[in-house]
């Protein structure tokens, strides 16, 4: 008995061990700061300017930066111990900086960034891993990892990192918060270590949507002015198809937000690659090595591919001799970055300033002055802290894919938070065309506050998550008439429009789609009668009418189907099939 009493109270004790052990592990795994600063400092803002001028722009918030910005008197470490030890003091601070100062904000520190920011996991051997404020077992995302976890964590009202393939955008999905890459060229880099010059953007975090747009005005040095609204909004549905992030309660909730906040339907673009791959022809030339032996047939997916090439290939160039005489320890998951020889020749690099070109053009030809463009943040859910997948290729090119299309274009974009699904964030972006970086944060002050409405409203509903909606249910028979539009089934791909307008019969999509089948089987009249039916629900539907044209010609009536290629011309006037039609029908029929 007494030999049992023993045992016991050694159990007991061992276990009251253990339990001590394990808080005080968790205790130093999420620290007072998440891990989130590498330096503390304090930058104060000027004086406030006497009455009656206006106080500076920024008064009383706080902001931290990516250890690659320059703050007078600091060593600018880059992610990596081995920068610091062998580079002396900034000798000014950087404009961006400046300017965030001086509009009335106040620095507090320098924030953790990934190793040499090429990084877009937010895991750092040098200085430790910031904790992940939305779910502590995952990954925060880099490569400004520190900046979004001091936003997330409520530490600051706002961050500045760098951005070059995502390390804004990536990271502030991964935390749950907002984070905003703006157009290239328009935030001034001086006084900021260079990744890649031709794709690095200094962009910025917040929770607020009032603060991100504050931030804005001053970085971006545009004054405040009325807000304008988006006449479109184009849902980018091969991007979502992508991701393996259920996608239907993501478009859901754009879908309504935009329905009630401006009476009119989302607009659906079925394959924005086979679109870049039409506009972007220098894609298609571009000598691209295959990653881990897979080809890559996604245009988008090929666009992260170049852009990863051409970042390396940038990124030797300003830091191969430093790298070549320091030899310093990196990161895993950048070596290889880092270390690979990435020869490319004119004519590649030529091809490459055409393929920015080339899609920038495109993208602000779809989108004009006054279009938004959405897509979801990130393809795969954060992985967890340690996974093995963050160190391959294949992780980076997937992540980065999205984040390419803004990188490469030049365009502005903002990931938006759209709460926990599944135990992890969910983030859904909106592009604008290069140049409306105003226009963009107009809108997402204007469909912040519906967008989180909706997302609590799906969330909390049992038909999100026990059953779908009517709408959601038609979407998914849409996507499954697609797919067999694509493999020529034509007759199937009728059955499932008719089961997606038999769901919900206010969408002009579908009825459109349909048309588009029943062109194929030669059945003229039900096309021409869908068409008119999708008229009726968007006036603005370009394909209806040159469907309704195509049909109404061979049907014979002659005269209507030139009323509809000219109508077609008037909503885009560069449109060609349009073009063509009538000027064919007229050498034949006046």
């Amino acid at each position: 008995m007494a030999s049992s009493a023993s045992n016991l109270w050694v159990l007991l004790g061992l276990g009251i061990a253990g339990i001590l052990i394990m808080t005080k592990k968790l205790k130093q795994a999420v620290k007072a700061d998440f891990g989130a600063f590498i330096e503390r400092l304090q930058l104060l803002p000027p004086p406030q300017p006497l009455p009656p001028k206006a106080p500076h722009p920024l008064t009383g918030l706080s902001f931290a930066a990516s250890d690659v910005f320059d703050i007078e008197g600091y060593v600018t470490g880059f992610g990596n111990p081995d920068w610091s030890r062998t580079h002396e003091p900034a000798t000014r601070t950087c404009t961006a900086v400046a300017a965030l100062v001086d509009g009335g904000a106040t620095c507090i520190g320098k924030t953790v960034v990934d190793d040499m920011a090429l990084s877009i996991s937010g895991e750092s051997k040098h200085y430790g891993t910031p904790t992940n404020p939305a779910s502590h077992a995952r990954i925060p995302g880099g490569a400004s990892s520190g900046a979004a976890v001091a936003v997330a964590a409520n530490l600051v009202d706002f961050s500045l990192g760098i951005d070059t393939d995502g390390g804004v955008r990536i990271p502030a999905a991964y935390c749950g918060v907002l984070g905003f890459r703006p157009s290239n060229g328009t935030v001034s880099l001086s006084g900021v270590i260079p990744v890649s010059p031709t794709l690095d953007t200094a962009g910025w975090f917040a929770k607020d949507p009032s603060i991100l747009r504050r931030v804005g005005h001053v970085l971006l040095q545009v004054p405040f002015a009325a807000q304008r609204n988006p006449r479109n909004i184009i849902i980018a549905d091969d991007c979502f198809r992508l991701s393996k992030v259920p996608v239907d309660r993501v478009t859901q909730v754009v879908v309504k937000s935009i329905e009630k906040l401006f009476g009119r339907q989302v607009l659906r673009h079925e394959n924005l690659g086979d679109y870049i791959s039409l506009k972007v022809p220098s894609l298609n030339a571009f000598n691209v090595k295959q990653c881990n032996g897979k080809e890559r047939t996604s245009r988008i997916t090929l666009l992260a591919n170049v852009m990863q090439i051409l970042k390396r290939h940038e990124f030797r160039q300003n830091h191969n001799d430093w790298i070549n005489s320091v030899k310093p320890t990196l990161d895993p998951a950048i070596s290889t970055q880092v270390h690979e020889d990435v020869q490319l020749t004119d004519s590649e690099i030529e091809k490459g300033h055409s393929i920015r070109t080339e899609l920038r053009s495109a993208i602000n030809t779809l989108l004009k002055d006054d279009g938004i463009l959405v897509i979801p943040t990130f393809v795969d859910p954060p992985p967890k802290l340690g996974a093995k997948e963050i160190l391959s290729e294949d992780y980076l090119i997937r992540t980065s894919t999205l984040s390419s299309l803004a990188s490469m274009s030049g365009c502005c974009q903002v990931a938006i938070p759209l709460g926990i699904q599944e135990k992890f964030p969910v983030s859904v972006s909106l592009i604008a065309r290069h140049g409306g970086d105003r226009f963009l944060l107009d809108t997402l002050q204007t469909v912040h506050a519906s967008f989180v409405e909706q997302s609590n409203v799906a969330a909390n509903s049992k038909s999100s998550t026990n059953a779908m909606t009517p709408e959601a249910s038609a979407e998914m028979a849409k996507e499954k008439g697609n797919q067999a539009f694509k493999d020529k089934q034509w007759q199937k791909a009728i059955g499932c429009y008719t089961e997606a307008i038999k769901l919900n019969s206010t969408n002009a999509t579908y009825f459109n789609n349909r048309a588009a089948a029943y062109l194929e089987l030669g059945s003229y009249l039900p096309a021409e009668a869908d068409c008119t039916q999708a008229i009726d629900l968007d006036k603005k539907n370009v394909k209806a009418y040159l469907r309704r044209g195509t049909s109404r010609e061979m049907l014979g009536y002659y005269k209507e189907a030139m009323e509809d290629f000219r109508y077609a011309l008037v909503l885009e006037p560069n449109n060609k099939r349009a073009g063509q039609s009538l000027d064919r029908m007229k050498k034949l029929f006046q």
